[in-house]
């Protein structure tokens, strides 16, 4: 009798126990599920304080170089095995530019031998004037041009030994090969050209590293979407604004990806090459650059979803500018035609730069409907290479912004 009572007793005390293992079980998941509703509207408070920056322009205008910028000033840099990823790139850099120089200087070689030949009316005799002949790489290098504008042909491009780095040397300082480049405005030359046809034998180094600079001058189109979060002011909140910025392919079969980045901008960063005015786009060598940007920077304005959204207008390679319109007049772009040369030298350099950003003054205006005048607009003179300016702008942007913060607070 009593080994049954203690059965029952036993069994009784295991019913009575479940529903507190149940009550366990509960509260344990209710702790989690409390967790994950803190958690996630932490992030989401988080998320608020963070004012999402748009990078947009064309292709070829520098964005990505200031996006790079950004990453080296406001971030940590580029580790050990970011910088040597940039190796290849570099390299197919470097390929690419001579196979351009020398499949261009054939080309403009044929077509000045093509537009000299003067037929003497009485004699019919063709008569050939000299001027391509500047154009006419010199027999001893053109083996090396051939050699090396297959190799630029190739999808995968070989390391840069320091025998392939002398060749490039030779036929870079080839004086064809210079006076074609004196008119890359017209080959796609890319702007990095000279940059790393200076460095080749540090280049060809068999434990060659690329550099801050390396990397800066690296030019690789930029394809989906890129992101990076940064303070201007430093990591701590609580001593200025956070950013997130994106960055997003400029060429035309890019564009399309942009539409659903547009919603919820605190700002967008349009860069705009004011040096490209003389220069023909990548994908339509129809179309000049300077006007793609205009309608691109016309369209962007009147998105709808921008009616309250800051413009950050950067007028970018200001370095290159203030070289080239010293020598090609601005008027050879069709929105530039009007344009009246006053001086020469840097006061030149300015009265041109003035032209320039009144027209993007007026088109921003133009395109700006009555009920976003008052959205903020601002212009910044940028070089993308030049890491001090690009911290000073960005800086000035993080002031504006803060400021139109403080104003739609209601606390100025």
């Amino acid at each position: 009798m009593m080994s049954i009572l203690a059965v029952l007793l036993e069994n009784m005390g295991c019913s009575c126990s479940r529903p507190h293992s149940f009550n366990e079980a509960d509260t344990e998941e209710n702790v989690q599920a409390a967790e994950i509703e803190r958690r996630i509207a932490q992030e989401t408070k988080a998320e608020q304080h963070i004012h999402k920056l748009l990078l947009l322009g064309a292709g070829e205008s520098g964005k990505s170089t200031i996006f790079k910028q950004i990453k080296l000033l406001f971030q940590n840099g580029f580790d050990a095995a970011e910088l040597r990823s940039y190796t290849s790139v570099i390299h197919a850099n470097v390929y690419q530019t001579i196979k351009i120089l020398y499949d261009g200087a054939k080309e403009l070689a044929q077509s000045e031998s093509n537009s000299s030949i003067l037929y003497d009316e009485a004699k019919e005799l063709p008569q050939s004037e000299s001027n391509s002949s500047k154009y006419e790489i010199s027999p001893e290098n053109k083996e090396i041009g051939e050699k090396l504008s297959e190799i630029g042909s190739r999808l995968d491009y070989p390391l840069l030994t320091k025998e392939l780095a002398n060749e490039i040397k030779i036929l870079w300082e080839d004086a064809a090969i210079q006076e074609t480049y004196s008119h890359g405005n017209i080959l796609q030359v890319p702007d990095c050209a000279q940059y790393f046809m200076e460095n080749l034998e540090r280049l060809s180094e068999v434990d060659y590293v690329p550099t801050k600079d390396d990397v800066l001058n690296a030019r690789v189109r930029t394809t989906g979407v890129v992101e990076i979060q940064f303070s201007p002011v430093g990591e701590n909140r609580k001593s200025g604004e956070v950013y997130r910025l994106y960055d997003v392919g400029g060429q035309r079969n890019e564009r399309r990806k942009w539409i659903h980045l547009f919603e919820g901008v605190t700002a967008v960063i349009f860069c705009a090459a004011i040096s490209e005015y003389d220069q023909m786009a990548f994908e339509d060598e129809k179309k000049n650059r300077m006007m793609d940007t205009k309608e691109l920077f016309e369209w962007v304005l009147n998105q709808a979803c921008f009616e309250k959204t800051s413009f950050m207008l950067f007028l970018n390679k200001f370095d290159i500018f203030e070289k080239k319109v010293q020598k090609v007049p601005l008027s050879v772009c069709e929105w530039f035609k009007d344009y009246q040369p006053m001086a020469s030298g840097k006061q030149e350099v300015e009265h041109a730069y003035e032209f320039v950003k009144k027209k993007f003054e007026e088109l921003y205006f133009q395109s700006s409907k009555p009920d976003r005048v008052d959205r903020v607009f601002k212009i910044y003179r940028t070089t993308a290479l030049d890491q001090k300016l690009v911290k000073k702008t960005f800086k000035l942007v993080d002031e504006t912004l803060r400021r139109r913060n403080l104003i739609e607070a209601g606390l100025l």
